[in-house]
């Protein structure tokens, strides 16, 4: 098929055509950089012993891990910025380079504390985007047979937040038997899939990680000034 290369509602100067050499910088030498949040504050949870078995997991690879816990940070737009879980969330958010999500599902969905921390870090601070181009897995515990509603409703909050979502991901059913009395999770399928994810979200965010600002680059967005990009994506809130 001839057709016509004339694109008359483009604009030349900021069109861009991919390079291959511009996705094969120099590596970065430093550990991986991980953050972990987990969706429950029970005094047992299973969400919170999975993210610790994986974070042992990830250390294990050759990451370093920050693991937030949720106690304490207020429900979105029920504090100020300036709040201290919400600093330490953020602050942390900036630092990563990959997230793990892990959340119960309760009710079909992901708990609302899960919720509450995505919701806390902002899609963008002045025209930076703390999440873009970082790289996430998801992973869920549930009390009965095994589920995705939360991992797939967690996939469709880290393409809001324009991560990069690894294909590979973890659903842990009836959660109460698959952790021994002092939090360690037993040998089984489910651990295995869990060392699978962890494996694969060290892989993709050494692969990624120097080349993520290229990556989530767009045309539409070299179109605006910063100061454009920054009232579009910092809406009040309704």
């Amino acid at each position: 098929m001839n057709l016509s290369t004339d694109l008359p509602a483009l604009d030349a100067t900021l069109f861009h055509p991919p390079s291959a050499e511009a996705l094969r910088p120099a590596p970065s030498t430093h550990a991986p950089r991980i953050l972990m949040l987990y969706g429950s504050l029970r005094e047992r949870s299973y969400s919170r012993l999975l993210t610790f078995e994986a974070a042992r997991l990830l250390q294990a690879l050759g990451a370093e891990v920050r693991i937030f816990d949720p106690a304490g940070l207020p429900l979105p737009d029920g504090a100020p910025d300036s709040h201290p879980k919400v600093v330490e969330l953020r602050t942390l958010a900036a630092w990563s380079e990959g997230m793990v999500w892990t959340s119960p599902e309760r009710h079909g969905a992901m708990t609302g504390i899960m919720k509450s921390q995505i919701d806390w870090i902002p899609l963008a601070v002045g025209a930076v985007r703390p999440t873009q181009g970082k790289t996430l897995a998801v992973m869920e515990v549930s009390g009965g047979s095994q589920s995705f509603n939360a991992v797939n409703q967690m996939r469709v909050l880290g393409r809001w937040m324009r991560m990069i979502t690894i294909p590979n991901q973890s659903s842990v059913a009836k959660a109460f038997n698959e952790f021994t009395e002092d939090g360690r999770m037993k040998p089984s399928a489910y651990y295995d899939r869990v060392v699978d994810v962890m494996e694969e979200l060290v892989k993709f965010t050494l692969l990624t990680r120097d080349v993520a600002p290229y990556l989530v680059d767009r045309y539409s967005e070299r179109k605006e000034s910063a100061e454009q990009l920054s009232r579009r994506v910092n809406q009040p809130a309704i």
